[in-house]
């Protein structure tokens, strides 16, 4: 994995770096700390089960799938983060942007997109006119995340897809 890792921080550097560094605004700061919030354990956790409990059908169902989604995704994010460590772009490059507290734990691959896309996603197929305002919230937590230093493009891109598949498996289950 190590020359993988290599080889993906060779080709991603650039576009890493250009993110991280000529993005830096204080308006984009604000922005990307809020959505990074939605793609967090405490925020797409509770969201889930209060929809689960409060809401009406069909979102009641929307949201224990995306619950369902959020819990099962997060095993191979687990899994892939012990077996496949990959240090964390503010590890490599400490010149970098990053937020208040920079995680150190492994990388690859991104938790956080990986919990908006398992939160969103049954959202969107429930409700396709919900893509256009839903979908660039997923890519944006997934944008913050490289942003603030904490991911590489591939690391949320990884969790992206991670997200998306498991909340396409609990639409189809639940």
């Amino acid at each position: 994995m190590r020359r993988i890792y290599s080889m993906l921080q060779r080709v991603e550097g650039p576009l890493f770096l250009h993110v991280n560094i000529r993005w830096n605004r204080a308006a984009l700061n604000w922005l990307f700390h809020a959505l990074s919030i939605i793609g967090g354990a405490t925020f797409s956790l509770t969201f889930s089960i209060l929809i689960g409990w409060l809401a009406p059908e069909p979102w009641q169902s929307v949201g224990w799938q995306s619950l369902a989604a959020i819990a099962l995704s997060h095993i191979p994010v687990a899994i892939a983060k012990r077996s496949a460590p990959r240090l964390r772009p503010h590890q490599h490059f400490p010149h970098v942007n990053t937020n208040r507290r920079p995680l150190q734990d492994p990388s690859f691959p991104s938790g956080h997109t990986t919990a908006a896309f398992s939160l969103l996603t049954p959202w969107m197929l429930a409700e396709p006119m919900l893509v256009p305002i839903l979908l660039p919230i997923a890519l944006g937590v997934a944008l913050s995340r490289v942003y603030f230093g904490l991911h590489y493009p591939s690391d949320t891109a990884a969790g992206a897809l991670l997200g998306l598949s498991t909340a396409l498996l609990m639409a189809i289950w639940i």
